[in-house]
């Protein structure tokens, strides 16, 4: 059975992950075709989560926001899932008639939270309002002053607003301002820009054994002696290798050692994602939880496009995708300071045409929930959509033990 699922973070007050969103259609072309109702999506969404995917591989133990409709609420689904485990989304669309309300209040009494999704004001929703636990509001759709005003006519002093469609630092600071508990969107994958702000040493350091392990011509020499100079990076590389991702009868107790072992492509991967991970310190974790999913997204897909013996370039490109919003810096400022191949860095900054570019762009298609957009990109590149969803879930069940 071909399940495809996306997930989106819910972001706290700190850039804490707190929920995510699951986003779901039996197929990528359902996305736009109409061939499946809104009971039909979520009620294959609950069962996949739990039968097929497994919700814990998914979510990680934060509660997950499911959307539900009119028919689905009226017939107690939400029940089926126990009430830690969910947070009740009621879409824009459903009208609070007696019906709704009456089965609201019973997911309420039952201790289930309930989330209005894409909320505008209008009186009619006022019972709604009072049973909400938080309500949601669109800042592609709701501008200004209003971002305000929709939270004094709500009226409910027990409720948190959550703002979605959040696509820049500055729409989040604005939420955060205002009062809004919780932030979903893009914002957290823009870098901050500071005029005339130098990269902290930390940072420029990693950004140092980044050039170094990614020259074409890198040799274990150069590569041992930079790594070795950096104790924290020298003992990661080492644990990482022996504890995650290598059963070995030996146990790797040297650089030289995993270097010889590992050979020139899988150390470049991995010194580029323990730097990665060391410049992320001061980030939320989610981002470089999505560096890390699109990096082994990117891999699996290597063999499929004839690029088996470039995967290693694939990975690296998903990995540095977020590297601007990680240094606080334009991504083709970074990519001039990284030895990266031109196919890596034609794909980050948006070059179309080439098969990286294909590829790094189903990925972010995916992630996001666009299905018309993968489907085109799978079709480029002439990649099976029913393996799409093996790809993304081993991607994230890895992303899971790797952080």
């Amino acid at each position: 059975m071909e399940v495809f699922v996306a997930r989106q973070p819910i972001f706290d007050t700190g850039t804490r992950v707190f929920a995510y969103e699951l986003l779901f259609r039996s197929g990528i072309e359902n996305f736009y075709d109409g061939s499946m109702d809104g009971d039909q999506t979520t009620s294959k969404l609950i069962s996949n989560s739990f039968m097929v995917i497994g919700l814990e591989d998914i979510v990680k133990g934060k509660p997950a926001f499911i959307n539900f409709t009119r028919n689905l609420l009226v017939r107690g689904a939400p029940s089926v899932i126990p009430k830690d485990l969910i947070t009740v989304e009621i879409l824009e669309t459903v009208d609070p008639d007696e019906a709704v309300i009456k089965a609201c209040r019973g997911l309420k009494n039952a201790g289930y939270v309930l989330a209005l999704d894409d909320f505008i004001f209008q009186e009619k929703f006022r019972p709604l309002i009072d049973l909400a636990d938080i309500i949601k509001v669109d800042f592609t759709l709701t501008k200004g002053q209003s971002r305000r005003t929709v939270m004094e006519l709500c009226n409910n002093r027990t409720v948190s607003f959550l703002a979605e469609k959040v696509e820049t630092y500055e729409d989040f600071r604005e939420a955060l301002d205002l009062g809004y508990s919780y932030f979903q969107g893009y914002f957290f994958s823009k870098p901050v820009i500071v005029s005339g702000r130098d990269i902290p040493s930390n940072k420029l350091d990693s950004l140092r054994i980044l050039h170094e392990v990614n020259k074409p011509d890198a040799d274990f020499d150069n590569i041992e002696k930079v790594i070795k100079h950096d104790l924290s990076l020298s003992y990661k590389l080492i644990k990482f290798i022996n504890s995650v991702f290598f059963n070995l009868n030996v146990k790797i107790e040297s650089i030289r050692h995993a270097l010889v072992l590992l050979g020139i492509n899988e150390i470049r991967k991995w010194v580029s994602l323990i730097a990665m991970t060391a410049m992320a310190e001061d980030k939320p974790q989610e981002l470089m939880n999505v560096s890390l999913i699109r990096a082994r997204f990117c891999e699996y897909i290597a063999p499929h496009v004839g690029l088996q013996q470039r995967s290693s370039d694939l990975f690296l490109m998903g990995l540095f995708s977020v590297i601007d919003a990680i240094i606080d810096k334009p991504m083709e400022s970074i990519l001039k300071e990284l030895p990266l191949s031109e196919d890596i860095k034609g794909a980050l900054l948006e070059e179309q045409g080439s098969v990286f570019f294909h590829v790094y762009k189903l990925v972010l298609s995916y992630e996001q929930a666009d299905w018309k957009g993968a489907a085109a990109y799978a079709r480029e590149l002439a990649i099976e959509e029913g393996e799409l969803p093996e790809f993304f879930m081993s991607s994230v069940k890895w992303a899971n033990v790797a952080l």
